[in-house]
């Protein structure tokens, strides 16, 4: 007779090794992380050439309708408003590819590709430092794609501007990231983000001083401007640029920079300002990403 049995066959256990943290451990998650970021922006062919039409716009249209308003009016005449201008459309450049950088988080979490990186035997500032120098290697690549149209309008191609002012998008583009980042940390959808952003990148874009000179302005507009970190990083990369231009006495009105009270702030303190708001939001990041 046939008979049945209910006997279940022996259970194989597997060990799983997992390697202890360590340094060499946080810098590979660090360039995994970085190496991502390019591998994605690469592959995404249209985000390059979208994200270039906003401060393309800006430059060639907006700049070229205020030539034709304030032409040969004064101080204007001295300056071309597009020259003027590309500072601050590099800064534009460089802030919304950055921020849609860090995005990626957001599309991450939504995708559970972010809980993967989460338990992974690292710790979670290697993955913020990775995100963060990814995002801003990224957005310093798009400045130099608008950085290579200096001479339409009117920006000489000296060799050590050029270095002085990629050396400054990095700096900025690791700021605006890692804001980016922070914000981001805690978002639940793509949407949220996006809107988030909007309510707060366009005010500090408008209040930074780039589409306008930052002298003559309302006491309550002096002191938004005072209190946006983009304003330094907008005024140091305009007066790196114009310290090869030559504007004469009256077009220096236009470029007075940003002072306190009567004292104008130098540039390497802009830089520290810059490096330290980017130090500090990388490390609420951190914080946030703990706590997620």
């Amino acid at each position: 007779p046939m008979t049945t049995t209910n006997e279940v066959p022996p259970i194989t256990v597997v060990s799983v090794l997992v390697p202890p943290r360590s340094w060499r451990s946080d810098w590979r998650a660090i360039k995994v992380v970085w190496r991502r970021e390019l591998i994605r922006f690469r592959r995404d062919r249209l985000r390059m050439v979208t994200s270039l039409m906003q401060p393309l716009l800006f430059l060639f249209v907006l700049g070229t309708g205020l030539s034709s308003l304030m032409g040969g009016t004064g101080a204007a005449s001295d300056v071309n408003v597009r020259t003027f201008l590309f500072p601050g459309v590099l800064t534009l450049a460089v802030l919304f590819t950055a921020v849609f950088s860090a995005g990626s988080i957001v599309w991450d979490r939504e995708f559970g590709f972010l809980r993967e990186m989460l338990v992974a035997p690292v710790g979670r500032w290697a993955i913020v430092v990775g995100k963060c120098v990814g995002g801003a290697t990224v957005a310093t690549f798009q400045g130099l794609v608008l950085l290579a149209l200096a001479g339409l309008v009117g920006v000489p191609y000296n060799p050590l501007m050029i270095v002085l002012v990629v050396a400054e998008l990095m700096l900025i583009a690791l700021m605006i990231t890692a804001f980016g980042v922070m914000v981001a940390a805690r978002i639940k959808t793509f949407q949220a983000f996006m809107a988030m952003t909007q309510v707060l990148m366009l005010p500090m874009f408008f209040l930074s001083g780039a589409l306008f000179p930052l002298n003559n302005l309302p006491t309550w507009l002096t002191i938004l401007t005072h209190i946006n970190p983009l304003t330094y990083a907008v005024d140091l990369v305009r007066r790196t640029i114009f310290a090869f231009i030559d504007v004469g006495p009256a077009g220096a009105s236009f470029v007075s920079g940003v002072t306190w009270g009567d004292w104008l702030v130098p540039m390497w303190l802009e830089a520290i300002i810059i490096a330290v708001m980017g130090l500090i939001m990388v490390w609420v990041a951190v914080i946030q990403f703990r706590k997620a």
